[in-house]
């Protein structure tokens, strides 16, 4: 299966393997088990990623207790995030499939880019794709949905879209991996769980090589996609803005294109937006400016003459992580700077509520910078006692509408070391006793 592999990855320009550096999607599965494998044997330069949904209680710590282990087996950096899924799958009123999915590939980008890797690789193989090609024209799509999974769609890429399951589960068996099971996996609640177990075997029974039928099906598709993608990219280069906080689309000249419905939905599938919103958007063509659309992952505004997209923040539902040396957190509306100084008779404690000076060795780390949360609690310093962090807000006079930006810096066993801008925790104050203090500021 290497060679396979290594021939799948060159037909396509997925990636260089011996330049590229490679940001590996992991959950503990059968799939991404193989992955991290398989590129370990082709002597990829890789890191893990590992997503917690909040989902699965303690299931889901075991996972990334599993996936943490296997990075340290390959020995290579790895990254875990924490997310808030129910609380972002509430606010949007979608499933938490879809919210998992948002925020998942919006962390990967983020960390891609934050970290300098080349490319996110996800373990989606042939079988995956079979099924979202189905799925996709059970729900009804387009060209790009009848093509199933891409080889490579920017920065992702899937090295074993090729790969049969059975090939896969040959590979675990013959080289004695170990792997963890999702029980959701079996659960008939999702849909493309039904379309496995109920579905796909009837059509198996028509055609026993239907997921290399699809798989061919999908290649002249795609195609067809790439006559389509060529009007797309003229008039893109025409009609579409960019800049460093917005993305801006001329609308008198999206009037004049062919199927003007089709073209945008195009040009604004990056942005996550689906065809029903789109043939909204361009009803409101020739309404007062000010319509705003929404999808899980950007914000769209009808102005007079153009359209406006811009991203939404989703970094409020996960956490952040600061390792021991870390210098820099930068995230969407917070930047932070710390500095590890030894205690010295010239050392003054900063003042200001853009910064804390705490006692380093009272930390745990990794530290956590996470959003408050009903029910958090904290020393302010100068108190004995403990305060809801909910009361201490309303004593700030913090606006409602605010509030939700509020940041905590937690110490790794948990305990509130700051709130961010505006108060540090007694319990971790410098006193005559600290050596080195750790100062964290707020750019």
């Amino acid at each position: 299966m290497l060679d396979q592999v290594r021939r799948y990855i060159t037909e396509h320009a997925l990636f260089n393997l011996e330049t590229d550096t490679l940001l590996v999607a992991v959950s503990g599965g059968q799939d991404s088990v193989v992955l991290a494998e398989v590129l370990h044997q082709l002597g990829a330069r890789f890191a893990v990623a590992h997503c917690h949904f909040g989902l699965r209680a303690e299931e889901a710590d075991a996972d990334e207790q599993f996936v943490r282990k296997l990075a340290k087996k390959y020995e290579v950096p790895y990254f875990v995030e924490f997310f808030q899924t129910k609380a972002f799958a509430e606010q949007e009123g979608i499933s938490t499939q879809m919210a998992a999915r948002a925020l998942r590939y919006e962390w990967f980008e983020r960390i891609r880019q934050m970290q300098g890797y080349n490319y996110i690789a996800t373990a989606h193989h042939q079988r995956d794709a079979a099924e979202t090609m189905l799925l996709n024209l059970t729900h009804g799509t387009g060209l790009a949905g009848l093509h199933g999974i891409p080889p490579k769609n920017g920065y992702l890429v899937r090295p074993l879209l090729s790969v049969a399951k059975p090939e896969l589960f040959e590979y675990l068996v013959e080289h004695h991996l170990i792997w963890r099971e999702d029980a959701s996996n079996d659960s008939p609640v999702y849909q493309r769980n039904r379309l496995r177990q109920e579905v796909l075997p009837v059509l198996r029974d028509i055609n026993p090589n239907l997921d290399q039928t699809l798989q061919f099906t999908a290649e002249r598709v795609g195609g067809a996609e790439e006559i389509v993608r060529r009007y797309v990219q003229d008039t893109a280069a025409e009609a579409q803005r960019i800049e460093a906080d917005a993305t801006y689309l001329d609308i008198r000249l999206l009037q004049k294109t062919a199927a003007t419905t089709l073209v945008l939905h195009e040009l604004l599938r990056p942005f996550g937006f689906s065809f029903p919103v789109v043939k909204d958007i361009v009803a409101a063509f020739p309404a007062e400016p000010g319509r705003r659309f929404e999808s899980p992952t950007h914000r769209l505004v009808k102005d007079r003459e153009q359209l406006v997209i811009t991203p939404r923040n989703l970094t409020k539902f996960g956490t952040h992580q600061l390792q021991a040396g870390q210098e820099v957190l930068k995230i969407d509306g917070l930047h932070l700077r710390l500095e590890l100084q030894e205690v010295t008779e010239a050392f003054e404690v900063p003042r200001g509520k853009a910064v804390a000076a705490l006692d380093a060795d009272a930390l745990k780390f990794p530290l956590i910078v996470r959003p408050w949360q009903e029910g958090d609690w904290f020393m302010p310093i100068g108190m004995k006692g403990k305060k809801k962090l909910s009361d201490f807000l309303i004593d700030q006079k913090v606006p409602l509408n605010l509030k939700d930006n509020v940041q905590v810096l937690c110490s790794g066993d948990g305990k509130i070391a700051w709130v961010i801008g505006f108060r540090p925790d007694e319990r971790f104050r410098v006193n005559d006793d600290t050596e080195r203090v750790l100062v964290v500021k707020r750019m």
